[in-house]
């Protein structure tokens, strides 16, 4: 026995039209559906004689109730406000155009589907044997996963059918096969604008099941939505294949694979939006050497486009900076260096291919800025032709102790002079003692030498004072030092690398900034030493910046859910 087993037609005839059309071509016995006749499009009325025609075995969803009892929402298990508010506006159009005899076929629906087919017992709901509007998603566990089959009358059943969520999976858990069937009248939130079903093959005690997207006249399906008046974020997703609303039930796993992950009015607005960027006095954590905090920075991509959602990625929340750690050996070995470079620091070094790579890649996904640190940068020979392969795409920042541009490295620097491109150093104090304390005698004087020498070459030059008891409140004397010269910035102490002393910091306290090294993809640049840090490392190597982008998404996400708050932005360049 064949079964095409589908759910959520969403009032979307065209959609259910080719599914049957499909499963016919498939050899399918029966076709079922698991519910939710209604919502999201705007012709609920026009399914029913398609269901009636082909003879689909259905169960009701929690729509298919709620229209049935005339309720006044539809009961789909949201919790969040605006997942709510959004989902109230379809389930209203709805129920306004649901005739009362349809509304009393659904009412007839059984809750349930239990039979055995080919010596498999099969068990179909909507949401789960839980509850009609329980989301099976595939990030459950297994052990979450077996809470839900032991729920089930009759005991577990070799196969459980379920939809509700949207997105297709399946898998077996113990001797039982889960299949998420997904939704026909809806995109799966993948950027297709594709429904899905399953293909069930019971036979002689065995099941198999396929996952099948079907093609079909979405088109005609967004103008029914927008005749019908429906709010045009819907209709974005049908034109899309990305869900623009009802996003907070998703969990982070399957809301970092969409193209949208928090609602507009969850991130801060203008001044708010920069709550936690540095300001010009006193700006956060360094990373690397030379790094420096200034003037606040604009938030990015968050013009009102009309839709209730935003990407994460291009927000304040997740700057679109990249971040590459060229090497980390340095020529000097800083006692607060976040990352703990020295001399003596484990080599790992991006070849000038890899930085070229994803310098191509940075702008394919969206990146504003290329930030190149270290370990001291200038250490490497190449270093200016790892400068210009990033300036040739991103606008770059380079982070430097500024105390190597002598000899061939003068010439190198002359090079860059011209091309989009700021060297960020580091100077702690208006006299040598401060900096000398933490970075070596004598280097102070070589350090203000080599940003003198990098501005007289017609270079746009930073620097970043951090803040420790030696120097506190030096910050005026230094802007004085350079002025014409340099910006400055002040920041604090950060107690990561080889610093126990300085602010506290972690994931879920600042924002991320993608940042990349030998050894894979890590949350912030402050913490991009694996050793010292290994609580920000995102994914090893070989990770591309998309999967890198992902996996930050739902880090965020998954730490946001704790208890609600955003983190705050540490910014780690003037």
């Amino acid at each position: 026995m064949r079964v095409a087993v589908f759910g959520g037609p969403y009032a979307n005839p065209y959609a259910l039209r080719a599914l049957l059309t499909d499963a016919a071509r498939r050899g399918c016995d029966e076709r079922w559906c698991l519910g939710d006749l209604g919502g999201f499009g705007a012709e609920v009325e026009q399914l029913w004689p398609l269901l009636v025609e082909h003879d689909v075995t259905c169960i009701a969803g929690n729509y298919d109730l709620a229209l049935a009892v005339g309720a006044e929402d539809c009961g789909c298990g949201y919790a969040d406000p605006r997942d709510n508010a959004l989902a109230q506006e379809i389930y209203d159009h709805t129920r306004a155009v649901t005739s009362p005899a349809f509304a009393e076929w659904m009412g007839a629906l059984p809750g349930e589907l239990r039979t055995v087919i080919g010596g498999v017992d099969v068990l179909a709901v909507h949401g789960s044997p839980v509850a009609v509007n329980d989301f099976l998603w595939e990030s459950l566990t297994d052990e979450e996963l077996r809470g839900r089959l032991d729920a089930c009358g009759g005991g577990r059943p070799d196969v459980l059918l379920c939809t509700h969520t949207g997105i297709a999976w399946q898998r077996r858990v113990d001797a039982t096969l889960i299949v998420n069937v997904g939704a026909i009248g809806r995109p799966a939130n993948d950027g297709r604008t594709t429904g899905w079903y399953a293909v069930v093959d019971l036979s002689d005690g065995a099941a198999r099941a396929d996952l099948v997207a079907v093609e079909y006249d979405w088109h005609a399906q967004a103008a029914s939505m927008r005749t019908a008046g429906l709010p045009e974020c819907f209709v974005e997703t049908i034109e899309t294949g990305w869900w623009t609303t009802c996003l907070e039930i998703v969990p982070p796993v399957e809301r970092a694979r969409g193209r949208y992950h928090v609602y507009r009015d969850a991130l801060p607005a203008g001044d708010a939006a920069q709550a936690g960027w540095a300001n010009e006095e006193r700006g956060p954590a360094s990373a690397g050497e030379g790094s420096g905090d200034g003037p606040r920075h604009p938030a990015v991509d968050t013009d009102d486009d009309g839709l209730p959602v935003v990407s994460l990625f291009g927000t304040a929340l997740f700057p679109p900076r990249l971040w590459l750690y060229t090497n980390f050996h340095c020529n000097l070995a800083c006692g607060y260096c976040v990352v703990a470079s020295s001399p003596r620091a484990r080599r790992r070094e991006l070849t000038a291919a890899t930085v070229e790579a994803l310098a191509d890649e940075a702008v394919a996904e969206g990146f504003t800025e290329i930030y190149l640190t270290g370990g001291e940068p200038f250490v490497r020979r190449d270093a200016a032709d790892l400068v210009e392969m990033a300036a040739a795409r991103l606008p770059t920042v380079v982070l430097t102790n500024a105390m190597l541009f002598a000899g061939p490295r003068r010439q190198d620097l002359a090079r860059l002079a011209g091309l989009d491109v700021v060297l960020q150093s580091s100077l702690d104090s208006a006299t040598p003692h401060a900096h000398d304390l933490q970075r070596g005698s004598g280097s102070w004087e070589r350090a203000l030498t080599g940003i003198r020498a990098a501005a007289a070459l017609g270079l746009r030059v930073r620097v970043a004072m951090t803040e420790t008891d030696a120097n506190r409140g030096d910050g005026d004397r230094l802007r004085e030092l350079l002025d014409g010269v340099a910006e400055v910035a002040v920041r604090p102490l950060v107690a990561r690398g080889g610093s126990d002393a300085g602010l506290t910091v972690s994931d879920a306290v600042i924002v991320p900034e993608l940042t990349v090294t030998a050894d894979g993809v890590h949350w912030h640049p402050l913490g991009a030493d694996r050793d010292a840090s290994p609580d920000f490392l995102v994914g090893v190597a070989p990770m591309t910046l998309a999967e890198g982008k992902q996996a930050i998404v739902e880090r965020f996400l998954t730490l946001r859910r704790g208890d609600g708050s955003l983190p705050e932005a540490f910014a780690c360049a003037i």
